[in-house]
């Protein structure tokens, strides 16, 4: 047995109960019988007829002494004098058909960069931490808002050469570049190991390897450090909903459908190529939730975004030939019940942890407690907001009005569920155009509808996600094989939008009405939903304590001369933030407000509200406005 298994361990992860079986299998440094120095291997594959491994310490021979049985556990282990720090190994799994099975460890730490598949000995004991307290902050919920940047490390930036970056030189620059534009927060594409660059990293076959593409697991370490140094938490995108079909990987690994379904009605997203996790399985509920610890404690990740929940909960999801649960229903008894011990585990053990949902349909109560028959996240990706908003951004200007309900509708159900607003990396590839590039009319319109959708995101409930180069306006879609148009800073209107974001992004941690109250009416209130024939919408958000903000949209490059919106206080206003600025790119409209912004109130009720704002609203433009005086 490994240093530390025992058969308790074996036993817990035999029922689905051992969250850090990590330490139980994989490979790890031991001494052998007579004291000698080695590493000790330990797999589970309980339909094999043998296993050892093969590596670079013993030529690759596959011949090597068989690995003993651990009982009835279906783990094999096995002890290796010759091998070190760094050498490649394999598993041989010979199946009982007799195949020999070359197979990467489940369990690795490491693995060598695509094209090689091999897994890669590794001792995590090399990296020394130092974020004690900004742990502690996480623990005690002590963060600004949630404003995440999203992120895909491979093209973000790139050297000249268009080589990649390692995890040590993308920290410093990424971490500058966070503080700077003022996130609080970064999320990150899959960084587990991955055959294939065109995957994005959500086809893993390294469960617990951190991508070689970027150096190793210390400089990735060093990446975590760093951005925790400066205040940032990180977020890592998660994939237990299906993995791919490479031979090297977990797919039929002992010769039987060990991680999968067998009947394939449950078992493959076709669509994906790829193999669904039996959920079913005791063993695999170890190993995934595990490894969601592992992302947790080896690397101090302070949230996990779970990708394909949808894929997950609905067995028919993409599928025409499912099968049905005992109950009749469409439902995964099993995933659910998965998803709700993984988040139960996670707050339990690691409060503070994000454990958010990318969840595409209306199942139900995503983000309650499992304790009222919910799923435990902590937060669920807005699908219908995104799609309701950018469908209507999309739109030409002249036919707005016939589909205002567009963006009022989402206040139907934002408090719903605890939501994230996402304008992702899905809504800027495959055909869909940028986001600059989707916006309707000629160069100045599509920028300053932009604005206006950006403000417009940051104004509504919901914590903020935006990928990355949609800040400056970076008119192609997303290319995975390259970095981001950096060069487009150096005109005029993608540096201006870019500082556009960076105050607004300022202006939402400084201001608690956008953020404090984002689970309740208190916290939002319509002045005017229905003014379609001038597609302008008025709402307002409020703080636990203090001033509200008014915000006024006006959504089509028609200024509005004299424009009244009803205000809830009687006393001048001011204009604190106006997305129709000169300095922003925008026309500098003037609105009527002095030079300091202030406008002066009448004195008339006004959809139900004591006083009258009269002004001239820019156009394009959403304006934020609040009392030009405290108390």
């Amino acid at each position: 047995m490994n240093a530390g298994m025992t058969m308790d361990q074996a036993y817990l992860f035999n029922i689905g109960r051992n969250y850090g079986s990590y330490d139980l299998l994989g490979a790890h440094p031991a001494r052998g019988p007579n004291g000698e120095t080695g590493w000790r291997f330990s797999v589970w594959a309980p339909m094999a007829a043998s296993v050892t491994v093969t590596g670079s310490f013993n030529g690759w021979q596959t011949d090597g002494p068989a690995f003993d049985r651990v009982g009835k556990t279906g783990i094999w282990t096995g002890f290796v004098s010759e091998a070190a720090q760094w050498d490649r190994y394999k598993y041989v799994i010979t199946t009982q058909g007799g195949k020999k099975l070359l197979k990467a460890d489940p369990m690795a730490r490491h693995s060598e960069t695509r094209p090689g598949t091999a897994s890669i000995l590794y001792d995590p004991a090399d990296f020394t931490w130092s974020d004690d307290d900004f742990l502690q902050k996480q623990k005690n919920g002590q963060f600004p808002p949630l404003n995440i940047y999203e992120v895909h490390l491979g093209s973000w930036r790139r050297h000249e050469d268009g080589a990649f970056m390692n995890y040590r030189e993308i920290a410093v620059l990424l971490g500058a570049y966070l503080i700077d534009m003022g996130y609080t927060a970064v999320e990150l594409m899959p960084v587990m190991e991955h055959p294939l660059d065109d995957s994005w990293g959500y086809q893993v076959t390294g469960y617990f390897s951190v991508t070689s593409r970027f150096g190793t697991p210390a400089d990735f370490k060093f990446f975590m450090n760093h951005l925790h140094s400066l205040g940032i938490r990180v977020i890592l995108d998660w994939v237990p909903a299906h993995f791919p079909r490479d031979a090297h990987g977990l797919a039929r690994f002992d010769g039987s459908a060990l991680y999968e379904y067998e009947d394939s009605r449950l078992g493959e997203h076709r669509e994906w190529g790829t193999y669904v996790f039996n959920y079913r399985r005791d063993e695999v509920r170890s190993f995934l939730i595990s490894n969601a610890l592992f992302w947790i404690r080896e690397y101090h990740a302070d949230g996990l975004r779970v990708d394909a929940v949808s894929s997950m909960v609905y067995r028919n999801y993409g599928r025409s030939d499912y099968v049905l649960n005992d109950q009749g229903g469409i439902e995964s008894p099993e995933a659910i019940a998965f998803l709700q011990e993984l988040n139960m585990v996670v707050t339990a053990m690691h409060p503070g942890v994000l454990m958010i949902a990318e969840e595409s349909t209306a199942f139900p109560k995503v983000t309650h407690p499992v304790k009222d028959g919910g799923l435990g996240f902590t937060h669920k990706w807005n699908m219908g907001w995104m799609h309701d908003t950018l469908d209507y951004m999309s739109r030409d200007y002249s036919y707005r009005k016939w589909h205002h309900n567009q963006l009022s509708f989402s206040m139907m159900y934002a408090f719903s569920e605890r939501f994230v607003l996402p304008l992702s990396h899905d809504e800027v590839v495959h055909g869909k155009k940028s986001l600059i590039d989707r916006m309707p009319g000629d160069y100045w319109r599509k920028f300053a509808c932009l604005r206006v959708l950006f403000l417009y995101q940051m104004t509504h409930p919901g914590a903020k996600l935006l990928f990355m180069g949609s800040e400056f306006g970076q008119f192609i879609e997303w290319r995975f094989y390259e970095q981001l148009e950096w060069f487009l800073l150096g005109y005029d209107a993608h540096r201006l939008m870019q500082d556009y974001v960076r105050r607004l992004n300022r202006l939402y941690q400084e201001e608690p009405a956008l953020y404090e109250r984002d689970d309740g009416w208190d916290g939002f209130k319509w002045h005017n939903a229905d003014d379609h024939e001038n597609s302008v919408y008025v709402y307002s958000r409020w703080p636990s304590q203090g001033e509200g903000i008014v915000v006024i949209l006006n959504l089509t490059p028609k200024p509005l001369i004299g424009y009244r919106v009803g205000i809830p206080w009687e006393q001048p206003s001011q204009i604190i933030f106006n997305s129709d600025k000169m300095a922003f790119g925008g026309s500098g409209y003037p609105t009527g407000a002095d030079s300091q912004g202030v406008l002066v109130l009448k004195d008339e009720p006004l959809d139900g509200l004591p006083a009258t704002l009269v002004l001239d609203v820019p156009p394009l433009a959403g304006l934020m406005v609040k009392k030009a005086f405290k108390d």
